[in-house]
């Protein structure tokens, strides 16, 4: 085997507070934390939603927005989480013509309400392969059409948001509010809640990434990575040799057209591209 011992990705910094964050996912919880102090969600209905009850919504929201990113690589992010919100990325659903252009109609309308004035005017229309296809015009340019296609609804991603119908509902039937530090959010789903959130946590407080090992100081990088009574190591296995030869002459070699066609393949599978 080979250990690697894992460096933080990020150092967080606040006043005279400074932490260390080995992932993205540890960045997410450290600002979830700092961004719901004194912090209200409003729901439509006039209930609140504070402290440990917030947390619970915005991880919740967490995964929904991870789904969501899984289904709009193409249509906006948007259309995907107001149909999850409506309830209708359902094949039983849009296998029915009648009930899949009302769940067309229904998300249009959702989608305007989410608009200025002069930027409404969604229409939507249910399609023979149990998709679905948004449009619009603004200033005389079509905006669309963005098509859910039949293969998307019926995809894993959907199904698992399909099967947070009630809670979307319950949550973000209709627009709430988030309200904290003075300021206030316009909530309308999932992901504008958690984008808030994140707004919130870093305020006031000095991010740096870490791209390698050579921006860290001795005693940082013991701290941080070496030190064995706190270090996180990896272990790497060697079984498929040959296969990881390939991947590291394709990134590492010197023909430029391998690495660009290994890029343009897998560039839409991760989530940061640094070229």
């Amino acid at each position: 085997y080979l250990y690697i011992a894992q460096p933080p990705l990020y150092r967080a910094k606040h006043g005279k507070s400074e932490v260390y964050l080995k992932d993205d996912r540890a960045l997410e919880d450290y600002l979830i934390d700092a961004g719901i102090e004194d912090c209200v969600f409003n729901l439509a209905d006039g209930s609140q939603v504070a402290g440990q009850d917030l947390k619970g919504l915005i991880d919740f929201a967490r995964v929904v927005k991870s789904q969501i990113a899984g289904l709009t690589t193409r249509v906006p992010t948007k259309i995907v989480e107001q149909a999850a919100i409506a309830g209708v990325l359902n094949p039983q659903i849009l296998s029915d013509s009648e009930q899949a252009d009302q769940a067309a109609a229904y998300i249009a309308s959702r989608l305007d309400s989410l608009e200025t004035e002069v930027e409404k005017g969604w229409k939507g229309e249910s399609l023979a392969d149990g998709g679905l296809s948004f449009v619009r015009v603004l200033r005389g340019v079509p905006d669309g059409p963005h098509v859910i296609d039949g293969a998307v609804i019926r995809s894993v991603e959907a199904r698992g948001l399909d099967a947070h119908t009630a809670e979307l509902q319950q949550s973000f039937g209709s627009h709430g509010t988030l309200v904290a530090k003075e300021k206030e959010f316009s909530i309308t789903g999932p992901v504008s809640l958690f984008d808030a959130i994140m707004e919130l946590g870093r305020q006031g407080v000095s991010m740096q990434r870490y791209k390698g090992l050579g921006e860290m100081n001795p005693e940082q990088l013991w701290e941080t990575t070496l030190d064995p009574n706190v270090r996180t190591l990896l272990q790497v296995k060697a079984s498929h040799a040959d296969a990881a030869e390939d991947v590291f002459s394709t990134l590492m070699g010197d023909v430029v057209e391998p690495r660009r066609e290994f890029i343009q393949a897998n560039a839409l599978k991760v989530a940061n591209l640094d070229v």
